[in-house]
């Protein structure tokens, strides 16, 4: 893969603090564009607590990062979001009493809201029917088309994490943060999954980022790996150097061999 001249993500001496303590201490990477590239470590290691500071959930205590070339260090996520950068979470956050497919028409964000207030307001059915036409285009990407009419509190576990993934695409991401997706996955699930993540990153050109405890996902998934421990950089690699790191299995030590 050809590696452009900008990342598409920059963490620059990434420092976050919580009553003094570190959690994110000096932390630096890069992400290009067209990449899968994971964030693991040790529990405690400060991932999530980068996720957030990226994300837009907190602001780092000092240190940058910079989105596209552009420094967004504390931007609000509404602002990161229009910007094409999108996080997905750990709990999947859907709107339980809403149809599968109007999650996904409120996962088009400008496109959706506008639809509803034309709704609302009796006018502009134009920009309703490309809303519902665009949504139904996510759904049968993700193979959930026959579940469209189905209340999002109805589907089982693997279909509403997939669910949760689609509202996400529907956004347009350039580059997309999923922190944890494969959480209380069965085995075929999982692999359905990371399977749907290679199309996105493949077919919409979508670069992608994330956090996850599923070692064997990780190394199946990703081109590049960042390893941090204590909140600081440990390493950084192919999958294959990773795993066999003498300062990963080190960070590891004790720990489940299928846990990150």
């Amino acid at each position: 893969m050809a590696r452009s001249e900008r990342p598409v993500l920059e963490v620059r001496d990434l420092t976050r603090r919580f009553d003094g303590l570190a959690a994110v201490d000096g932390f630096s990477f890069s992400v290009w564009p067209g990449t899968v590239h994971g964030l693991i470590g040790p529990n405690g290691a400060g991932k999530t607590t980068t996720f957030n500071v990226i994300s837009g959930f907190c602001r780092p205590t000092s240190g940058c990062v910079i989105y596209s070339g552009q420094d967004v260090s504390g931007w609000k996520t509404s602002a990161l979001a229009a910007a094409g950068l999108i996080r997905t979470f750990q709990g999947t956050t859907l709107f339980q009493e809403f149809t599968v497919l109007d999650n996904v028409r409120i996962g088009c964000h400008g496109i959706a809201r506008a639809a509803f207030a034309a709704r609302v307001l009796g006018r502009d059915k134009d920009i309703e029917r490309r809303a519902s036409r665009r949504a139904w285009e996510i759904l049968e990407f993700f193979g959930l088309e026959r579940l469209a009419g189905e209340l999002a509190s109805n589907l089982p576990h693997g279909h509403q994490r997939t669910l949760g993934l689609a509202i996400a695409v529907a956004a347009e991401p350039k580059l997309l943060l999923l922190d944890e997706p494969f959480t209380g996955m069965n085995p075929e699930e999982t692999q359905k999954l990371m399977n749907l993540v290679r199309e996105i990153r493949a077919e919409r050109e979508i670069t992608i980022m994330l956090v996850e405890h599923d070692m064997q996902a990780v190394m199946g998934l990703c081109d590049v790996i960042t390893v941090m421990n204590f909140g600081q950089f440990l390493t950084e690699g192919k999958p294959e150097e990773i795993r066999t790191h003498p300062a990963v299995i080190e960070a590891y030590l004790g720990t489940d061999a299928h846990a990150a």
